[in-house]
This record gives structure tokens, sequence and C-alpha cells, in this order.
């Protein structure tokens, strides 16, 4: 019998492109999805082509996936305004950022979630604030994207996503015969920076700083004036990957790992803790991380 969460995993799947991906979407084992899998093909047959990358489904997930996408979101549609019904009209979403690089990725979540919730007021606090947990204790903002999470008495925290931070070089740039760099490479460099305090940057704070490294910094507002500076041979900088791939892709500028082991940093949202249960606002903190889990290279969803 095909039941609503079998229908669920193979949107996941087809949205993700592996079963890894979809499991964590899914806040599943990946165990649990092959599971899944095994049963509907030992009823229905073989639903997607094995080892496909991306997943490329038979007709049989094919038809299964029309099932699914006429099913899912009538059902959700319903849940939505049976909320309303039950709370009334909601309310507002003013969204704060300490993030010079989330815009690209959560301006496609706001247009969705629009169409999902149309009697939200929903806004975005303009600007970088290096304090947006603030802004939730004065009532100016109603959500923030953090990344380190400091324990606050009435302010909730949802995790997000990890994501992976390459050092960014010249293409000519001698560093860029190493595999990956140590934090010793970065001592008669340039960093190249968003003007931020260090303890807002993973690259000080996870890598330079326990090191006693404090390299010459030179500052920018945007991603594209650091990769410029960066690509002139005027320093070094880390960014996350999703900011910077497609310049990576043009070979624009050259990529190495942080660290034997690699760098990541983390996202949350944070809420007051009065407003954390609304439905309108846990509805966006899953669609940011749907979206992004399926959209943005080098993340991890956090739990």
């Amino acid at each position: 019998m095909i039941e609503l969460k079998h229908l669920k995993t193979l949107r996941a799947l087809r949205k993700t492109g592996n079963l890894t991906r979809a499991a964590d979407m899914l806040h599943l084992t990946q165990s649990a999805v092959s599971q899944q899998i095994r049963l509907l093909e030992s009823n229905y047959g073989l639903l997607f082509e094995r080892k496909s990358v991306p997943v490329a489904f038979t007709i049989i997930g094919q038809r299964l996936l029309e099932l699914a996408d006429t099913v899912i979101p009538a059902i959700e549609d319903a849940e939505r305004n049976l909320i309303r019904l039950k709370d009334g009209t909601a309310g507002t979403l003013r969204i704060a950022v300490e993030c010079h690089t989330c815009f690209d990725w959560l301006m496609p979540a706001m247009d969705i979630f629009r169409s999902r919730w149309p009697e939200v007021e929903l806004d975005i606090i303009s600007g970088f604030h290096a304090d947006p947990v603030a802004l939730l204790h004065q009532h100016r903002a109603d959500l923030a994207i953090v990344g380190v999470p400091e324990p606050e008495t009435g302010i909730a925290f949802s995790p997000l996503f990890h994501f992976e931070i390459l050092a960014l070089l010249a293409r000519h740039h001698p560093l860029n015969n190493e595999p990956f760099l140590r934090p010793e490479h970065f001592a008669t460099e340039t960093l190249i920076t968003y003007p931020v305090p260090d303890d807002m940057l993973d690259i000080m704070r996870q890598v330079l700083l326990p090191a006693g490294i404090s390299p010459e910094r030179r500052t920018s507002e945007l991603t594209v004036a650091i990769l410029q500076l960066v690509a002139s041979g005027r320093g070094i900088a880390a960014l996350p990957l999703w900011a910077v791939k497609s310049y990576l892709d043009k070979q624009y500028v050259v990529s190495r790992p942080i660290t034997e082991k690699g760098l990541t940093g983390k996202l949350y949202a944070a809420t007051r803790s009065d407003m954390s249960d609304k439905s309108y606002i846990r509805d966006f903190i899953r669609l940011i991380r749907e979206r992004s889990l399926c959209e943005l290279p080098g993340i991890r969803l956090l739990n």
C-alpha cells in the first residue's frame, strides 16, 4: 500500500539526486530510505536506474512521482488553510542577517514563502547586521540568520546547515601547489574579508587565532570585489563554496581546502521564543533547509 511517507521519499530523492541527501532532507537514516524504496519496488517494480547520477527514474517511478506531485501539495495547502482557520490571519516575518553571502539563497526562499503565506507581511531588514539577535529583543525583527548561536534568554535557535569554506587564490599564486592551506600559509599573506569582527569570521575564529596568526587584512563589502582583489593578486580570501562556485567554474580564481580536514561554518535561524512555534515561521525554516540542501553546493543539514 502506498503511504504518504513513500511519496515524500520519492520527491526528496528527485530534489536531491541521491539517497544520502534525500535521507538528510527527510531526517532519516540512509538505510530507512533504502528500505522504503525496496518495499515499493517489491510491489511495483524498479523505480530508478541504479548508479545513475543524478537519479534517473523509470516509467514506474515517474508515475509515482506524478501521484506525489498531486497529493503532497494538496495536503500541504490544506494544512496551511487549516492553520489559518485555527489561528486567524498570520502576522509579520521580518528577517535580519549577519551573513554577507546569505542573500543569494535567502531571496528565492522568500519568493516561495510569499506564495504559500500571502497574508504574512514579509520583509528583510536592509543591510548587514553585526548583532541581529539584538533586533529580535527590540522587536525590530522576527527571524535572524546567525552563525554562532550564543545561548540567550528568550531566544530559540533552529539549526540550518553546515557549509564548506574554501581558500581563494589568484590563478598563478605559489600556494596553488599546496594540496591544502595550513594556518602558517596565511601568516605572510593579506587576508581579504568582509568588514566584520574576527569572532564572526570562521577562518579567524576556527583556524588562525588558535594558531596565534593575525595576517594583514583588507576588507570589502562585496563578494565580487573580494574575488577581483584575489584574482589580481592583492591577497587571499576564505569564502563559502556556494558564494564562489560560479567563479571557480569559470577559473576566475583557484580554490584550496583550509587545513587537511577542511573548514566548515554553520548557520542557524534565531527567533524569539514566543514566536518559534508559529506555523509560518516553522514552514519558512523548513523551506530554507530543503532549498539549500537541493541547490547549494558544499552543504549538509544541521540536526
